[in-house]
């Protein structure tokens, strides 16, 4: 496998052969000194170029970073629309198992491109074209201290949904209860344990991509309660998982009012929790609820 140093002098020759490509940035997890390196870490290259049609005419030149197992362009697939306006990207994992995903990016958005992630850092700037960039910094993904109006509405949102899941696992809809619960309830209770560990924390971390550094932020109690909220395929599962959901949530809601001051729905959650269990206990072929 290529090391870190190795792939960057790669990155970097090619970039300085070619009179096209005036900046080279390093993006995400690579600039960020609070991440662990590992050797799953992707490299995020951006090239600040002075046009794009030429590169993605003829897309072989990326054939210069080695052997691929796998390519993505998503801006060149139907199924996905395109996110980065004029930009264009190659997703590239390498038979080492190295991994580049490389942006192309007009040259005349730099200005703009350093305002969107502070996790950036030159690499090259051919003739000092790039304005001055900041130390990279994950500060913007930091749990952000939510308003009281947001908090409650996160609340709402959590036991509304809730009602959805009972529905679907009566019905005998389990997809349909499995989506709402992991879709639409999980994200609140994300959020919650969130503002709770940004509470503990002066909101000063990131919990990291699909909050893949949350456990080191748990009580291993806590860690061990959110694990119970993954549900196996099949109802029974699927309700304990739900019950797991609503307690964890329960509990974590009311730290987190405590602690800002503010009030709980308590009796939103008594009676929805009281839903769901009549609703789990109610006959499959009942035409009234009561």
């Amino acid at each position: 496998m290529r090391t870190e140093a190795e792939m960057i002098q790669e990155i970097l020759s090619f970039a300085e052969q070619d009179n096209r490509i005036k900046i080279v940035t390093l993006e995400g997890s690579r600039t960020n000194p609070n991440v662990p390196k590992d050797i799953f870490q992707d490299y995020d290259i951006s090239f600040f170029v002075t046009e794009m049609d030429s590169f993605k005419t003829d897309h072989s030149w990326v054939d210069r970073f080695g052997k691929r197992i796998i390519m993505q362009m998503p801006e060149a697939m139907s199924m996905f629309p395109p996110e980065l306006g004029n930009r264009f990207s190659y997703l590239m994992l390498f038979e080492d198992g190295n991994r580049i995903d490389l942006t192309l990016i007009p040259l005349e958005e730099r200005f703009a491109y350093i305002i969107e992630d502070k996790l950036m850092q030159v690499l090259l700037d051919k003739e000092n074209l790039m304005p001055p960039v900041d130390p990279p910094t994950d500060r913007d993904y930091w749990v952000k201290r939510p308003s009281e109006a947001f908090y409650h509405d996160c609340c709402n949102e959590f036991w509304w949904v809730s009602t959805y899941v009972a529905k679907g696992l009566w019905r005998q809809e389990i997809l349909y209860a499995i989506d709402h619960l992991n879709f639409n309830v999980r994200p609140m209770l994300m959020k919650m344990l969130e503002w709770r560990i940004g509470i503990d924390t002066d909101f000063s971390i990131s919990t990291g991509k699909n909050a893949k550094y949350m456990e080191q932020y748990l009580t291993n109690d806590h860690w061990q309660k959110l694990m119970s909220t993954f549900p196996a395929g099949n109802y029974s599962s699927v309700w304990q998982a739900l019950y797991s959901t609503t307690e964890l949530f329960g509990e974590t809601a009311k730290e987190v009012a405590k602690q800002e001051g503010w009030k709980y729905a308590e009796a939103d959650a008594q009676q929805v929790t009281a839903y769901l269990k009549q609703t789990e206990l109610l006959d499959r072929h009942a035409t009234s609820f009561d």
